[in-house]
């Protein structure tokens, strides 16, 4: 790898960049008055701005680097969590997109009370925070402070950091999920047009020639669906594990789903959520294979986050690096600002309003702002942390793994079985996570050594035994409680009158054949 010294003209489209995203945000405040306006942006947003902004909140800095990093190492089977993505988007948009719009919720955890009660609300909150913070945030934050550090390396990670933290959480706290939204469209289309200028500069380093990439990388590396012995992603985890991944993170993470909650009508959140699994399919095609491709180009690559950054400082030339660097800049903000966004609306909604009521919107937009501000900090300052993790991929997947098994348990069985009463939720929480706490503590001691993928499947099912056991030895709930929550097929039809071609199945159908066409051409 050779040492990069940006152009002026790259400096100037990066710094252009950041006027825009300032001036958006400056636009947006204004009109920023109340707590529904910086949480759910005045719950007005339409389809194609929910769509582009959860590809945009998903494909992150850590997503660009970790991808590329772990195609790079084992191949292209880590697309899979990106194709699953169209799966559980359709799931989301049948059975709980209806109660999440009926019920005019502000956070995903709210959900839970009103199913359940408080406990599992306050508990879920809890571990929202958490794992947006701890998690996406800081992974966001130290992501894109490795790839700044190769053009600047005279600039410490954690200086790179703050700086990009500071800037992400100001404009956040000052215009919420509409100035977070507006400028994940922006970031969407770069992140489209720079990606595909990297695979297309890659691609021309084999002469354009499939073939040639096929046998410059080991046969295996082509394949998604892998032997049950794989260390990187056995097809067992694949379909036992990624979908319980793929489940909470699109369907139930407060940081992706306030874009749904946000929607004008159950229409626009339907149609958005398919636009969003449209946009992940092409990933395997622009983020992943060029990982697999730096193999042969770059053979001596020794840390995998260090991949993705090799690529953008040796293949671009000037102008399109600028442009590359501005995506990557977009990444980080769209991931970071989500992320403070969220959690900002967990601690807000779920714990300060219920306990002061007497609050007016006002006050609950200032108390927002500054929890944002303070949440950036705490981000901030776990970041650097993060580099005593062998790969930026494996330490989200490995983290969400041992967390949010028991989560989907109680949300599934939660709308779909009547029976499932308050103290099953709260305990399949509890106990799920004091299991999953002792198998992560062995695996970290080597005495669990089955796949993480694996784990959370298996995960998922003790947590649904937890939850049948106590609600079958426990009082049933009132009926008049649940019923307005639990799923009838009827929910799932869309708006009478609605012609075919908005219909959301017939979205859903088609995505769902491009989905299978994918994994059968990648086998």
């Amino acid at each position: 790898m050779t040492d990069i010294t940006l152009s002026n003209l790259d400096k100037i489209i990066i710094v252009g960049y950041f006027v825009i995203i300032v001036l958006i945000g400056v636009i947006v405040t204004r009109k920023t008055k109340t707590g529904d306006d910086l949480f759910l942006a005045g719950r007005s947003l339409g389809w194609g701005v929910i769509g582009f902004s959860l590809f945009a909140s998903n494909i992150s800095s850590t997503t660009l680097i970790g991808l590329s990093g772990q195609a790079y190492m084992t191949g292209i089977s880590v697309a899979n969590y990106e194709w699953m993505t169209g799966v559980v988007l359709v799931i989301l948009a049948i059975f709980f997109i209806p109660y999440y719009i009926k019920s005019r919720i502000t956070t995903i955890p709210e959900f839970l009370e009103k199913r359940f009660d408080s406990r599992s609300r306050k508990y879920f909150s809890v571990i929202t925070i958490f794992l947006s913070i701890i998690v996406d945030t800081a992974g966001g934050l130290y992501a894109g402070a490795i790839v700044v550090n190769v053009f600047f390396p005279q600039i410490p990670i954690w200086q790179t950091i703050l700086v990009l933290g500071i800037f992400a959480g100001l404009y956040t706290a000052a215009g919420g999920l509409k100035a977070v939204v507006y400028t994940d469209v922006l970031q969407a289309i770069i992140l489209f047009f720079g990606s595909t200028i990297l695979t297309y500069l890659m691609f021309s380093e084999f002469g354009f020639s499939w073939a040639a990439v096929v046998e410059s990388v080991p046969s295996d590396n082509l394949s998604m669906i892998r032997p049950i012995d794989d260390p990187a992603l056995p097809w067992l985890g694949t379909l036992i594990g990624v979908p319980v991944l793929g489940f909470y993170y699109w369907a139930t993470n407060q940081y992706i789903v306030q874009r749904v909650l946000a929607a004008r009508d159950v229409n626009h959140a339907r149609w958005g959520a398919m636009l969003g699994g449209l946009l992940k399919l092409p990933v395997l095609f622009i983020m992943v294979i060029p990982g697999v491709m730096a193999f042969t180009v770059f053979p001596n690559i020794d840390t995998p986050d260090m991949v993705f950054p090799t690529m953008v400082a040796n293949i671009l030339p000037i102008g399109i690096t600028g442009i590359v660097l501005a995506g990557l800049i977009s990444a980080i903000l769209s991931s970071v600002d989500s992320t403070l966004n969220s959690a900002s609306t967990l601690i807000t909604m779920d714990f300060i309003k219920p306990s002061r009521p007497d609050l007016t919107n006002r006050d609950i937009a200032r108390i927002g702002r500054w929890t944002t501000l303070i949440l950036m900090v705490v981000a901030a300052a776990w970041a650097p942390m993060i580099q005593t993790f062998p790969g930026m991929f494996q330490y989200i997947q490995e983290s969400f793994a041992y967390v949010v098994p028991p989560v989907v348990a109680i949300f599934f069985l939660g709308i779909f079985w009547e029976r499932g009463n308050r103290h099953a939720a709260f305990w399949t929480l509890a106990g799920g996570h004091t299991i999953s706490a002792t198998l992560f503590i062995l695996s970290q001691l080597g005495i669990w050594t089955i796949h993480f993928t694996i784990t959370a499947g298996m995960l998922t099912l003790v947590s649904v035994l937890i939850f049948v056991g106590v609600s079958l030895l426990g009082e049933k709930p009132d009926p008049d409680q649940v019923q307005d929550i639990l799923w009838k097929p009827e929910h799932s039809k869309p708006t009478p009158g609605t012609p075919f071609y908005k219909d959301y199945r017939v979205h859903a159908f088609i995505l769902m054949v491009l989905t299978a066409w994918l994994v059968i051409s990648f086998w």
